[in-house]
């Protein structure tokens, strides 16, 4: 696999509270020359790259981040605002003190209600694997297969851990066919890239792949 076809799974990110519109500028014009899947970048901007962006790529943009414990209907007023300024692709933090209860079906109604409101629109469910036990996270995979969501995610890169490749495979023996799988968080080479996509990742969640490209490294 070349570098090339492993960037064109990558949703080039920055989600930093500090990123300027130059710098987001500079990240869309790096995600169209490389040709990534998508822009991922925060939820106040996204009108504006949308706007920049002039339908040459997808955007991206994530729902109850980082923590996960905005209430339903505060994620579902934020998935309807991302949406209407032009988001293609919602990335959500689900409420991980349900996970640890045990209220599984109301993390389960919870992303079937974003994903109802986001439709044809892609949504990509962050468990945040950091802080999940392995029974959790293979009860993630039935929830968001359940849920009818279009991803799994594995982590929003600012917990205590990003992507392991053990989670990829793990999430890859236990999400329904229709479910694909996002590695994001400490995705730092080529190399562990190529691996998280024949583990059965799809998508990349990163943004120093390019910076390597742009390095000459």
């Amino acid at each position: 696999m070349s570098r090339k076809e492993i960037l064109q799974h990558v949703d080039h990110t920055l989600l930093a509270p500090t990123a300027t519109w130059e710098e987001l500028q500079i990240l869309c014009d790096e995600a169209i020359k490389y040709e990534t899947a998508s822009v991922c970048v925060p939820p106040n901007r996204v009108k504006q790259v949308k706007d920049y962006l002039c339908g040459r790529m997808a955007v991206c943009t994530v729902v109850g981040f980082p923590n996960g414990y905005h209430t339903t209907a505060v994620k579902a007023m934020e998935t309807e605002e991302v949406l209407d300024r032009g988001a293609d692709e919602v990335d959500m933090v689900i409420n991980l003190g349900w996970v640890k209860e045990k209220r599984f079906h109301d993390v389960q109604t919870e992303i079937h209600t974003l994903k109802d409101i986001c439709d044809d629109k892609i949504l990509k469910v962050i468990v945040e694997t950091c802080f999940l036990t392995e029974e959790e996270k293979i009860k993630m995979c039935e929830v968001v297969t359940e849920a009818g969501a279009d991803f799994i995610k594995t982590s929003t890169g600012f917990g205590s851990g990003g992507a392991t490749f053990e989670d990829v495979a793990l999430f890859a023996a236990h999400v329904g066919e229709n479910v694909r799988i996002k590695a994001a968080g400490g995705i730092g080479s080529f190399e562990d890239a190529k691996h998280f996509l024949e583990l059965g990742a799809s998508r990349l969640g990163t943004s120093r792949l390019i910076k390597i490209m742009e390095l000459g490294q």
